[in-house]
Parts: structure tokens; C-alpha cells; sequence
């Protein structure tokens, strides 16, 4: 079958004409297909009936005068947060993916997003308003905004539409990071953008119009908005999807599906393939047969080899193939995917040495030395160019550095949305040596051998626990607010490499009035310790949804610092694993 989502695409500038061509191409395929509880089908819908209810969407829109604005998306999982999404771009509306809170959450994240993008709607459901109706009228940013019931339009408006006249550089969505507090970061999205990262991920996994894609992945999240859902739009594909939470829930229900629907094009962070690992029984595996999945992709955090082996060995005897493991690169700043191997090609992995690797240098590892495996993330595809650059003097490193990692290319986002300093730091880099660019800064550290890239590192403190980032100085600042005793400043959140898993560590210094006196007695002294740590946990699961592996509490004055008085995030790590700070009591695992 000829891949007709490379070869009949050219003319297509935007999102809509992608959706309307596959509404006249293919009118009676079923596109999505939404599984309640991860197992039944709900619904499922055309790519006519798709392409009828976002011009209906469209249209609703248009009649508000909200062309030109944003809109805040929150939906469960399911048809309708597609539908919408798609129906904002009719209307000339930009999207702003996000996720309902729940009840006992508070809106802060929500409310930074609203003040940011100065969203002037918020397109929902009618379940949503009415749960979610005392907790938006007390919340300030939020209560002011036109909430809409996109589930309950007509779609006899669909023929009061008025095609917006999107091109490659219209604005399609905002994707927005997880953001320092109060200050998020609204990744400016264009229609050029999403159609130039479409291309390459069709193009790297040789996708075509019988491809079905089977997902879990969230759709405000750019895998899963863009590996997923559109991709399934750019391929004429199907896509099967379900609950995030339905999948962490009982991660047999993801491979169930693949194995049921034949899915072909699947897959995740590192996280969710050991969680199949530890999960899913071997009588679970005896009802599996998993021939059909070709192409097992893997990003959003750094791709581990133990992960690659682990997940191989368990479901080879099931059908699963070692050539289907598709590490790969990418970032929402790059709308998604930048690098990846070849589709039907074994991962490649290379052992370096560990002790030069901490000197960002690249050797080989001898016999008498500790190893670590990296895996290879492939090369650029299509227009996209790698570039490791010293990011303090800003030149091409030697090809024997670790250096940080720069792209350009067509896939590239526009920048932060109004954010013009910030943008230009991280968007417009040039090589200082020869004036080449303008480059993306990525943060991440790596280095290219023999053709492939390498992830080695986060040349910033960006913390990545099971695909979701989070920003150490928002999970400080939650530590120095949960109770007096911490020290305001003097608190560092870091990742642990646990196991081959990514873990949360918390270090933090203590008030002198709250650290135990010695006529207190053991008893007296671990009350005091243990509602702090007891704070500190249910503060960082209520604002953040995590874990804390391990946390140590300090005494004053003993958190390594900068001489600017910065804290040194990697030396407080180093600190904790080797017993070297000066801590009240032992460590607290959690």
C-alpha cells in the first residue's frame, strides 16, 4: 500500500485542510475509538462525523467573536477533548491543552496557565462545570472566564462556519511546560510546525493509512497530542485509545488492546514499560499476542537500556520483537520528535566510561573501570540538524565532549508565548565561532558517536518522574510553605536513579528552634522530625502528585551552596547518597 500521508499531503498547510482532505478521502473510517475502563468500547467516531463536529465547534466559537483568542481545554479522556481541540482551529482559536483538577487540588497551576495565555474561554463538558461549579466561582482568573459546554452543540452549526484561513504560521496551540511557579511556559505551537513533525514521524516509523495506533498516553500532553492523535489524522490511520489512569490502574488493559486491535504504533516513557513488566502476570501474558506491534516507541525522559532488556525479555514469548523498540528524542519545543533510529532496526546501546562521562568527556570503557550503558537515540530526520555545543562558550564541542544539545529545523516551535527574553536565550543561539543558526537550546546534555545521539544529562535541574517534568524549585517552594520549620532558601529537590527508575529526593535545613534539644529524649525527638517529614510528604503528594523517595532533614547553615548563595542541587544529591551531610537524623525513605 503506497503511503499516502507523505505522498498526497504536499499542498496541506493546516490542520483543518488535513481534516477536511481525510473527511472526502476516507468519510466512513473509523479514526478514534474510546475505551471506558480501558477494555470496552464507549464510542468511536468517523473521520466525516470528526471533520462535521469541529466545524460545528468551529462555528459556536466564531459566533462568541473568540477567533484570534485562546481557549483552555479541559476534559477527561475521551472523544470530546479531540473534537474540541480540532474545533478551536476551525474557529482560528488557539488551544491551550490542559486537565480538570480534582476536588481536594488546588487551581494554582490552572490559574498560572489563565494569566499567562489570557485565555478568554474554557471549553469543557457539562459533567465538569457541574463538579467543578463552587470550586471555579471561589477561584480568582477562572471564575471571570466564559466556561463552554462543547458536548451539547448542534451540529447543524457546522454550516455557519467560516474557514479561518489558517497557514503554516498561524498559531495552532499553546503547549505548556510545567513552568517555574507563577511563571509558565506556553510553547507556541504553529500549524507548520505540527504538519513538519507529523511528516518525520510518518516518515521515521513508515506509517500508513492501515496503521492503528494504540494509546493511553494523556492528550494535553505533546506525546500523546501529537504521537497519538494527530499523527493518527496525518497517517488516515485509527487510533485506540483509553484513561491514563485506567492504564496505571491495571497496565494489562494497554497490551491487551494492542493485542486485540493489532495495534502497530505504541508506546511511552520508560515507566510504562517496566510498569508492564512488574504488573502483568504470566497468565495475564498466556491471552497476549503481540506479532502486530512494529514500532514500540520510547521518550519523554531518558531511554534506559535495563528497560529495553527487561520489557524484550518479558513479552518475546508472546509475539513482541526486539527491532520493535524505537528509542527516540524530542521536547515540545520541537513540537515533538527530533531524533530516532530505523523503524525494524534493534535499539543501539554503547558502553562508556563512567568516570569521564562525569567529566562530560567521551572514552571508551576498559575492563577496570565502572561502565554505564546509554542508548542510542538515532539521528535527525528530515530537515532537522544535532549540534553539541559548549553551552558556556557557545562553540561546537570536540567530538570527544559531552556537550549540550541544539536542533534546528521546519519543527521547531515559534518560542514561549510572550515571553520575548526567555525566547531568545533559548530559541535563537548561534555558534559564536561561526555565526551558524538559530538554534534551540535544549537544557539536555549529550554527545554524537559514530552518527548517533547519546542523551547523557540535564544541563538544567529538570526533574523527570514517570514522563511528567517538574521544575525542582516549584517542589521546593512547596517544601519551604508546608511548615515552619523549613528554612525558607535552603531546600533542594533532586532526582534519584533508584533501581533504573527515576526517583524524588529532598534535602532541606530546619529552623534552630525546631531542631531536638538534648534533654528532649528519643521520643521527644523523632515527634518532632516525624511531623516534619509527614508535612512534607502529603505537601508534595497534594501539590504535585509524587512521591518522595528519600528526604533529609538539616542541620542550619550546612546545604552546599554557590558563593552567590545558589543552591548546589548535584552536590546536595551527592551529599545524600554518601552520607556526607550534616543531617539531624538518619534518612527518611518513603
Amino acid at each position: 500500500m503506497k503511503n499516502t500521508a507523505i505522498e498526497s499531503l504536499g499542498d496541506i498547510s493546516s490542520l483543518v485542510e488535513l481534516l477536511r482532505y481525510r473527511a472526502l478521502q476516507q468519510p466512513e473510517k473509523r479514526a478514534y475509538t474510546f475505551l471506558t475502563n480501558g477494555e470496552s468500547e464507549r464510542g468511536s467516531i468517523t473521520y466525516a462525523e470528526l471533520e462535521r463536529r469541529a466545524r460545528a465547534v468551529g462555528a459556536f466559537l466564531q459566533s462568541l467573536e473568540l477567533k484570534g483568542e485562546r481557549a483552555l481545554l479541559l476534559y477527561p479522556a475521551g472523544l470530546d477533548y479531540i473534537i474540541a481541540f480540532l474545533g478551536c482551529l476551525y474557529a482560528g482559536v488557539a488551544a491551550v491543552p490542559a486537565y480538570p483538577p480534582r476536588l481536594n487540588r488546588n487551581l494554582l497551576r490552572l490559574q498560572n496557565i489563565v494569566n499567562d495565555s489570557k485565555a478568554q474561554a474554557v471549553l469543557t463538558t457539562a459533567a465538569i462545570i457541574a463538579k467543578f461549579e463552587p470550586l471555579i466561582e471561589q477561584t480568582p482568573g477562572l471564575s471571570e472566564l466564559q466556561w463552554l459546554m462543547t458536548d451539547s452543540i448542534n451540529t447543524a452549526l457546522a454550516y455557519r462556519w467560516q474557514d479561518p484561513a489558517a497557514t503554516g504560521d498561524t498559531l495552532a496551540f499553546l503547549q505548556y511546560t510545567s513552568g517555574s511557579v507563577g511563571l509558565p511556559k506556553g510553547v507556541m505551537v504553529s500549524h507548520g510546525n505540527v504538519l513538519n513533525n507529523e511528516k518525520v514521524i510518518n516518515t521515521a516509523f513508515e506509517l500508513r493509512e492501515d496503521t492503528v495506533i494504540v494509546g493511553w498516553l494523556p492528550i494535553y500532553h505533546d506525546m500523546g497530542l501529537m504521537g497519538n492523535v494527530l499523527q493518527t489524522l496525518y497517517t488516515g490511520g485509527s487510533h485506540i485509545f483509553m484513561s491514563p489512569v485506567d492504564f496505571l490502574q491495571k497496565p494489562y488493559r494497554w497490551l491487551k488492546a494492542i493485542s486485540d486491535y493489532k495495534g502497530v504504533f505504541c508506546g511511552g516513557p520508560n515507566f510504562a514499560y517496566d510498569l508492564c513488566v512488574n504488573k502483568i502476570t504470566e497468565e495475564q501474558k498466556a491471552t497476549l499476542d503481540l506479532r502486530s506491534w512494529r514500532a514500540a516507541f520510547n521518550g519523554a525522559e531518558p531511554v534506559r537500556y535495563e528497560t529495553i532488556e527487561r520489557f524484550t525479555a518479558a513479552f518475546e514469548p508472546v509475539g513482541f520483537s526486539r527491532t520493535a523498540m524505537y528509542p527516540c528524542y524530542g521536547m515540545a519545543e520541537t513540537t515533538l520528535m527530533v531524533s530516532g533510529g530505523g523503524v525494524n532496526e534493534p535499539p543501539a546501546a554503547g558502553k562508556f566510561s563512567a568516570p569521564s562521562l562525569e567529566k562530560n568527556e567521551i572514552a571508551a570503557c576498559s575492563e577496570a573501570e565502572p561502565g554505564r550503558i546509554l542508548v542510542s537515540c538515532g539521528h535527525a530526520w528530515l530537515n532537522h540538524k544535532l549540534v553539541i555545543a559548549d553551552p558556556e562558550l557557545l562553540v561546537r564541542c570536540a567530538p570527544d565532549k559531552v556537550g549540550e544539545i541544539w536542533v534546528s529545523g521546519a519543527s521547531v516551535a515559534g518560542g514561549y508565548w510572550n515571553k520575548p527574553e526567555t525566547t531568545r536565550r533559548t530559541f535563537h543561539a548561534y555558534l559564536s565561532d561561526s555565526g551558524a543558526g538559530p538554534f534551540l537550546r535544549t537544557g539536555d546534555l549529550g554527545f554524537i558517536h559514530d552518527g548517533e545521539l547519546f542523551v547523557t544529562g540535564r544541563l538544567k535541574d529538570l526533574i523527570i518522574i514517570r514522563g511528567t517534568n517538574h521544575y525542582p524549585q516549584d517542589i521546593e517552594l512547596t517544601v519551604e510553605q508546608c511548615h515552619e520549620a523549613i528554612r525558607p532558601g535552603c531546600c533542594a529537590a533532586f532526582s534519584l536513579d533508584i533501581d533504573g527508575e527515576e526517583r524524588l529526593g529532598i534535602v532541606a535545613e530546619i529552623e534552630r528552634r525546631f531542631r531536638p534539644r538534648e534533654n528532649q529524649g528519643e521520643d521527644g525527638q523523632n515527634e518532632v522530625l516525624t511531623e516534619i517529614y509527614s508535612a512534607i510528604q502529603e505537601s508534595i503528594f497534594t501539590q504535585h502528585e509524587l512521591q518522595i523517595h528519600q528526604i533529609l532533614l538539616l542541620k542550619p547553615g550546612s546545604i552546599p551552596k554557590t558563593s552567590s548563595g545558589k543552591i548546589q542541587r548535584h552536590a546536595c544529591r551527592a551529599g545524600l547518597l554518601d552520607g556526607t551531610l550534616s543531617a539531624e537524623r538518619g534518612v527518611m525513605n518513603g
